[in-house]
């Protein structure tokens, strides 16, 4: 799934931030990109506060780990395939 600003630029489907491209499987920011992989290497799991109910974007995506990582798998992130971490 890409997006598109208004200005032609790629959209991170995770947190809406802008020049992203392609990572694990769909459009994505450096920093989910990033957030994604250590996830998934380091084997972490998260918990929401507010019962996975949380919104945020761009400047609010570090607010809860648990809804961030949930975006990720939810808008398609994978490690399988092409996308395994090494």
């Amino acid at each position: 799934m890409a997006l598109a600003s208004c200005d032609g630029k790629e959209v991170c489907a995770i947190c809406g931030d802008e020049n992203a491209s392609r990572h694990y499987g769909v459009t994505a920011c450096f920093g989910c990109k990033g957030f994604f992989r250590r996830s998934v290497k380091a084997g972490l799991k998260y918990i929401c506060q507010f019962d996975g109910q949380c919104t945020f974007d761009k400047d609010k995506r570090n607010t809860c780990r648990f809804c961030r990582f949930e975006r990720c798998l939810k808008t398609g992130m994978s490690t399988e395939g092409k996308f395994q971490l090494l």
